[in-house]
This record gives C-alpha cells, structure tokens and sequence, in this order.
C-alpha cells in the first residue's frame, strides 16, 4: 500500500480540485440524506459535498492514514472520516443518495464487480458518479522502472503490491452498459485537461503525489536516489518544460449514473 502525503498531493490543489468540482455539477440529485466519497484524500473537497447536500450526512473514506489524520481536522456533527478501503465498502441496498469516487477507482482493481453493488445502494433519486484517468494514460514510469540497479526490486514490489501493468479502468461504453445493465442512467464523457505547471520538474512533483508513490516506496538509500534522479530525467523528456511552465496533458473519464 503506497504511503501517501497529504501536503504533496495538495501541492496542485487546484488542477485536481478541477476535475471534482466537475464531476459533482453533473449529479442531478437535489436532496439527500447520506452521501459517501469514496477515496476522499485530505477531505478538501469532500467538505462541499456538505455544501452541496446540507441536510445530508457526509462520510469520506480513505486507505490511507495519513490522509484521514489531516481530513479529520475538518470534521464537523455532518461530516465525518474513517480509514477504509474503497474496494471493501459495502452499502445496504437503497441506503445512500450519492455515491461519489474521485481518482480514486484505478487504485481497485475489482471495481467493475463493485459498481452493480453500489448502484444497487442507491436509493431512488440517486446517483454513482466517478471520474479515473483514461485506460490509455501511461506516463511511462514502467520503462524507468524495468532498467537500472533498482529494475529486480521494483520488479518484486509491484507484482505484490505495486502498480499493475494494464491500467484496471475500462473503456467508457463498458461502463455505460455496465450501469446501464444495473438500472441507472448514465452519462459518460471524457475531457483532456492540459495543465501548465510551474517550478523545476513539476510534472515529478505531481505525479510524486500520486501515480509514483508505490515505486517510491519501494526503494530506498541509493537506489532511491537514482531512480527519482533518472525519473526527473525521463520526465523532463517527455513533458519539456517551456518559459511559461511545463504542458501535462491529463486525460480522465467521467461517469455519472442516475437512479431515476
């Protein structure tokens, strides 16, 4: 399980703020009375889902620790936190109104067997809506990975426990009939957010909060060190920095399935 820092992930707060902030605007349920974040990192913007359903109890759940620890300081009676891991969340049928994972879903594996189960918490009214980067989106940390001294560690660390080689998110229209199959309405799209990113290998930096934290966490001492150097390299390659930042092309798929 990757360790994840919170100050990190929060180091682009805005450009990841963005692609949530999207993703609710198109949940059409107008009142509720639970609703739960599935994923919700430092607990930033699960806090206007309260905004956004005030009479509703808020709940964000996170795997990591260290995420809880600092969403906790913004706990309130409406919104709590708890340490738990998405992939083993299971409602009660017709128990929830909104069901919301932001980047959170292609850390589980087995989601596509879960989604018919919280589509099946849904009460009427209400809504499943989650947004994942696209299954083609490969930054290419593999590459990096499979050469130099640390290839034989990373190697066994990832077949445990680390990333896995094909992306586990699916093809829009397998989602689409996925829900649709479950009785829901849904719509789907994709969008490419081009960020421009400031400072010395920032696209490092993002991804450091993210994406790179089980390579990270598997190494240490010198063979840390020389991958997160060739890594800086490699990424400085493919996203060159310009005189006005550098261009990281992030392309996610959004779905939002609607209980009628």
């Amino acid at each position: 399980m990757a360790s994840w820092d919170p100050q990190q992930y929060e180091r682009f707060a805005e450009e990841r703020a963005r692609p949530f902030r999207e993703l609710v605007a198109r949940i059409p349920t107008t009142s509720a009375v639970a609703v739960v974040d599935l994923g919700c990192g430092p607990g930033t913007m699960t806090a206007t889902l309260a905004e956004r359903w005030p009479d509703a109890a808020v709940l964000g759940l996170d795997s990591s620790a260290a995420m809880i620890a600092a969403a906790s300081s913004l706990a309130t009676p409406q919104l709590r936190f708890q340490l738990a891991d998405a992939g083993q969340w299971r409602p009660q049928r017709g128990s929830v109104d909104v069901v919301v994972a932001n980047a959170s879903l292609q850390w589980v594996p087995d989601h596509e067997m879960l989604l018919p189960l919280w589509a099946a918490a849904l009460d009427d009214g209400g809504t499943l809506a989650f947004q994942v980067p696209v299954s083609t989106f490969d930054p290419g940390f593999g590459e990096v990975a499979a050469s130099g001294r640390w290839a034989a560690t990373l190697a066994g660390a990832m077949d445990a426990t680390g990333p896995r080689s094909a992306s586990p998110v699916l093809p829009a229209t397998d989602y689409v009939r996925l829900l649709s199959t479950a009785g829901l309405t849904v719509d789907a799209w994709e969008t490419t957010y081009y960020h421009v990113l400031p400072g010395e290998d920032p696209v490092f930096e993002w991804f450091k909060g993210t994406g790179l934290r089980p390579y990270l966490d598997a190494l240490s001492g010198a063979d840390l060190d020389a991958f997160t150097s060739e890594m800086r390299q490699y990424l400085r390659r493919v996203y060159p920095p310009e005189p006005f930042g550098t261009i990281l092309p992030f392309p996610r798929l959004f779905v939002v399935a609607h209980r009628a």
